[in-house]
C-alpha cells in the first residue's frame, strides 16, 4: 500500500483495472484475480521490493561444494537474502524503483520457479502459507483500492514517505504509514 500511496498515477492504473474488469460489485471474488494482471503485476513487484522474510530459512552444506566459483565447505550454515535478490541490478533494471509493469510481459512468479524471485523460498522449504498468503493479498489489495480512495496523511508528499525498514525474522516498516481512507 505505501509503494501505491508513493506511486499515485500506479494506484490509478490499479483502480482502474479493477473498474474496467471487475466493476462495481460489493466483493472481489478469488476467480477475478485472474483476470487482473496490473494488480497480479503491483503484488509481485511489492514482494520483490519489499519481502516479507528478507532471509530463507538457513540450509546446511552436507558435503563440500563449489557455486560461481565460491566453495561452499561441509556443515556450512547458507542464507538466502531474498531481500539482496530483490535489489540486484543484474537482474532487476532499475531495481530500487517500484515498476509493476516489468512484470506484465514476463511469467516470472513467486511460486519458487524463478530463482530472481524468492520471496517465499523454494523447492521442499517453500513457505507452507504461500497460497493462502497469495490468495488474501491480492483480495485485500483489491478490495482496499476498489473501495477506498486513499491519501496521505496532510501536507505528506508522496516522495516523502519514509520507507526505512526494521530489519528482523520478518521485515516492517520502521515509521508506520498513516493513510487516510475516504469511501467511495
Amino acid at each position: 500500500m505505501t509503494e501505491l500511496l508513493r506511486n499515485p498515477e500506479k494506484m490509478s492504473k490499479a483502480r482502474n483495472e479493477l473498474r474496467n474488469v471487475v466493476g462495481q460489485k460489493e466483493e472481489i471474488q478469488e476467480s477475478d484475480i485472474s483476470r487482473l494482471p496490473y494488480l497480479r503485476a503491483v503484488v509481485k513487484e511489492t514482494f520483490r521490493l519489499h519481502p516479507a522474510a528478507p532471509l530463507l530459512v538457513p540450509h546446511k552444506a552436507v558435503d563440500d561444494v563449489e557455486i560461481n566459483g565460491y566453495i561452499v565447505p561441509k556443515n556450512a550454515q547458507v542464507l538466502v537474502n531474498v531481500w539482496a535478490m530483490g535489489r540486484d541490478s543484474s537482474v532487476w533494471p532499475n531495481p530500487d524503483a517500484f515498476m509493476p509493469e516489468r512484470f506484465l510481459e514476463t511469467e516470472t512468479d513467486v511460486h519458487g520457479q524463478h530463482f530472481e524471485l524468492l520471496p517465499f523460498g523454494g523447492g521442499r522449504r517453500i513457505c507452507v502459507g504461500l497460497p493462502l498468503a497469495y490468495r488474501m493479498v491480492h483480495l485485500m489489495l483489491a478490495t482496499l483500492i476498489s473501495s477506498f480512495d486513499w491519501k496521505l496523511e496532510q501536507g505528506l508528499k508522496p516522495e516523502e514517505v519514509d520507507m526505512d525498514e526494521r530489519f528482523g525474522l520478518t521485515l516492517q516498516k520502521a515509521i508506520p504509514l498513516k493513510a487516510v481512507p475516504t469511501q467511495l
